[in-house]
């Protein structure tokens, strides 16, 4: 099927007040620390992907969560946050009990949640990250070793898949599941990401799960040469190329198919609605 998704789902709330965070260099870190006033609103301006929450995104129809999990540095709390850059202002925990709220009410629904990054995560903090999951889900988490087909996942009453990117874990649990590849650009310009996702298609889909990334992607000459520009309106730029080669794709286990759909800023120009319309080729 095709499925729609978010990339750095939990931007919408990254913390103004944050210090960067641990895994960005150190040049970014001095520079934050000695130009606050200065630095801080340009990595806001370029750190945010998302503005509706989590909820509203999978009322928006958003199936698959990418959730870049880290835990502060020097913070002797077992708190676990989201990160990009910067860290947010809610934990993870609390955001999988506002999943768990949403899929409640929407019982035949089927989330896909990729916990990567991990910054910070010791040992001990994996174990408790993965305990918050199985305890606040329960049997609403599929295991690795069912196919899930929407039938299936209905019978069963599975609503939640939960993509890991740590081996250790993902040896100890059948409820989580191998690394879901994602289709990263690194692009700035929207034909230079239309080319590289075509390439990838060349190359052939994944057998299972995978993620082409519809996002750009900024680096520090971009942000030079555009001063008064931001993520935001990167994005809007692209979206309507991006909106041609999105309506041209095919879901299906072909070779040049395509699974889920992830980009910034999902609620514009019927993303997902073009996504999902995809399904009617099948």
């Amino acid at each position: 099927l095709s499925s729609t998704g978010s990339h750095d789902t939990m931007t919408y709330c990254l913390d103004k007040s944050s210090a960067v965070s641990g895994n960005e260099s150190k040049l970014v870190k001095f520079l934050s620390k000695c130009l606050p006033c200065i630095v801080h609103p340009i990595i806001m301006k370029w750190s945010v992907t998302q503005v509706l929450t989590v909820t509203e995104q999978l009322e928006a129809g958003v199936r698959y969560l990418d959730f870049r999990i880290a835990h502060k540095a020097n913070d002797p709390s077992m708190n676990l946050y989201f990160v990009h850059m910067v860290y947010t202002t809610v934990t993870v925990q609390d955001i999988l009990w506002e999943i768990l709220r949403w899929l409640e009410t929407h019982p035949q629904e089927v989330v896909i949640i990729a916990c990567r990054n991990f910054d910070g995560l010791t040992k001990r903090l994996h174990n408790h990250l993965v305990a918050c999951i199985k305890e606040i889900f329960q049997r609403k988490l599929c295991p690795r070793y069912v196919v899930p087909t929407l039938r299936t996942m209905w019978h069963l009453r599975h609503q939640v898949i939960v993509s890991y990117e740590e081996e250790v874990e993902l040896g100890k649990h059948c409820e989580l599941w191998p690394p879901i590849p994602y289709w990263w650009g690194n692009k700035t310009s929207t034909r230079a990401l239309i080319r590289y996702l075509e390439h990838m298609k060349r190359m052939g889909r994944p057998g299972k799960f995978f993620v082409a990334g519809i996002n750009l992607t900024e680096n520090l000459r971009y942000i030079l040469v555009h001063p008064f520009g931001s993520l935001k309106k990167m994005t809007l730029q692209s979206l309507p190329c991006l909106k041609i080669w999105i309506k041209q794709q095919y879901p299906g286990s072909k070779k040049k198919c395509i699974n889920i759909i992830a980009g910034d800023f999902i609620g514009n120009n019927d993303f997902v609605k073009d996504v999902i319309e995809l399904n009617t080729k099948i």
